[in-house]
């Protein structure tokens, strides 16, 4: 996700430095942007002290963390007056920490989750929700434009991660209902094939029938959005539910179902690969 993002902001005319925990891909990005004006920091301190705008999209939380406040961390490269968006999905209250943090340092803070998986990055045209002050925002806007269709300020800090986490819940949910129906009509002796047609054609397509339905019916997973971090999206999901004495049932059983094929794929496929379940060894 990062390199088409950072892709979009040097197209636009943006200076970029760029940092990746696999330096090789950081000098491969820097190589392949010649042309334009990019250059690769040694560590995250490195990357932040050069930038007004310091973008981390990192897996899960401990990651995060790491760049944050491990060895030669972002967040004592903060500048004052600069501003940090950080596009990964963690917890709203790790997002909260985040922006005290940063609060102290005078640097402004915007969660932002992105929707549109790595298409939607490549064009440009991915949904940014985010929590923060308008101000912050507006500061950020020009940058964020270059690579965003939709950017939705959702509340204070905390509040992009609330709504990412709610929309991955819904999207793991769709894409589990799919694979138990095609469980369901292939074990009754339909071949799954005709159940897709059938829901293309009585509902508007989306990216579940269009993108996940056909690595289901081939059964073969090339990781645009890996399993393990739809695992861990529900399970942040399921934990933020917890904390506000929420109870999702569905969520739940899903996140069970997740879990198994996670426990049982020995490579790292794409979260449609729930679909293993049902599959006969």
């Amino acid at each position: 996700m990062g390199n088409p993002m950072a892709k979009n902001l040097l197209k636009a005319g943006f200076p970029v430095v760029v940092w990746n925990r696999t330096r090789e891909k950081a000098e491969e990005f820097a190589r392949e942007g010649a042309q334009f004006d990019v250059k690769v920091a040694a560590d995250p301190r490195g990357t932040a002290q050069k930038a007004d705008i310091l973008i981390t999209i990192v897996s899960d939380p401990p990651a995060l963390e790491s760049v944050l406040w491990g060895p030669n961390g972002a967040m004592e490269g903060l500048r004052r007056g600069s501003t940090y968006i950080d596009s990964s999905t963690v917890s709203p209250a790790l997002a909260r920490k985040i922006a005290t943090a940063c609060t102290e340092r005078g640097v402004g803070f915007l969660d932002a989750p992105v929707t549109g998986g790595t298409w939607g990055a490549e064009k440009g045209e991915l949904v940014f929700m985010v929590g923060g002050e308008k101000e912050v925002l507006e500061r950020a806007k020009p940058a964020l434009q270059t690579m965003a269709k939709n950017i939705f300020l959702l509340g204070p800090n905390g509040a992009g991660q609330t709504v990412k986490l709610a929309m991955n819940l819904i999207l793991a949910l769709q894409v589990d209902a799919l694979a138990e129906a095609l469980a369901l009509v292939t074990t009754a002796g339909v071949p799954g094939e005709r159940l897709i047609e059938v829901l293309q054609s009585s509902m508007a397509r989306a990216g579940v029938l269009d993108v996940k339905a056909p690595l289901m019916l081939k059964n073969e997973y090339p990781a645009s959005f890996p399993l393990r971090l739809m695992h861990k999206d529900m399970g942040l999901a399921l934990d933020l539910a917890k904390q506000h004495a929420v109870t999702l049932p569905a969520a739940a059983a899903a996140f069970t179902t997740y879990d198994t094929v996670k426990k049982s794929s020995t490579d790292d496929p794409d979260f449609a690969a729930v679909a293993r379940f049902w599959k006969k060894s």
